[in-house]
């Protein structure tokens, strides 16, 4: 299958593999980043974050205005678009940081699904005193990892998916949480930047805001 298709349901497919198998194939590669190290980067991170934040709302409230069935046929494609933008917009805030090559499919999925799946990725970092450090999964604690994110996320749409049946009312509600949801991945890609990790390690400190500078 060509990974740049948007995915559609498959007969006999259960939600959560479905949904992991979007998950996989967002975190299969890590994008290049469309901006460079900056000398001060947290405005830029902050201007694109609420670019993104923007666009992912747009997007998703246009995918979720058609109704009923129709609208239920656009989930996937929508989780799909949305964390492909959250993607990018991750490796551009580490490369502003002069990031880029710490960047990894762990720290991708990390910074994608911590705020929705704290429990599920539990096993992603380590603990060190205060700190967590995010460590490069194996392949087969990656599956693991996407498998169970597949299973959480696919029943969070179901609960929501009611809002699908609602014309604007719905397609609003959606987009607002895009938006929410993008600034959430924004904020945790800072965290993993907060402070200069050590080799195959980056440090992250839970429920602080990023340092404004060192």
């Amino acid at each position: 299958m060509d990974p740049g298709r948007v995915p559609v349901p498959v007969d006999g497919e259960t939600p959560s593999r479905a949904v992991s198998g979007v998950i996989e194939r967002v975190i299969a590669e890590v994008p290049a980043p469309r901006t460079h190290a900056a000398a001060d980067p947290f405005p830029a991170a902050e201007a694109i974050a609420r670019t993104a934040a923007r666009n992912a709302a747009l997007l998703s409230s246009s995918l979720a205005l058609p109704p009923g069935p129709i609208g239920m046929l656009t989930v996937l494609p929508d989780l799909y678009l949305i964390w492909k933008l959250q993607r990018q917009m991750v490796a551009d805030i580490f490369a502003l940081h002069g990031r880029t090559a710490e960047l990894t499919k762990s720290h991708m999925l990390y910074c994608l699904f911590r705020h929705m799946a704290s429990q599920v990725l539990r096993d992603v970092v380590v603990r060190a005193g205060e700190r967590a450090l995010v460590r490069q999964l194996s392949s087969q604690a990656l599956s693991r990892a996407v498998g169970s994110l597949g299973a959480t996320v696919a029943q969070r749409v179901a609960g929501t998916a009611v809002s699908r049946w609602v014309p604007l009312a719905g397609a609003a509600a959606v987009g607002a949480y895009a938006y929410w949801d993008t600034l959430q991945v924004a904020k945790t890609a800072r965290r993993v930047l907060e402070a200069t990790p050590p080799a195959g390690a980056t440090i992250v400190t839970p429920g602080r805001a990023p340092a404004r500078g060192r």
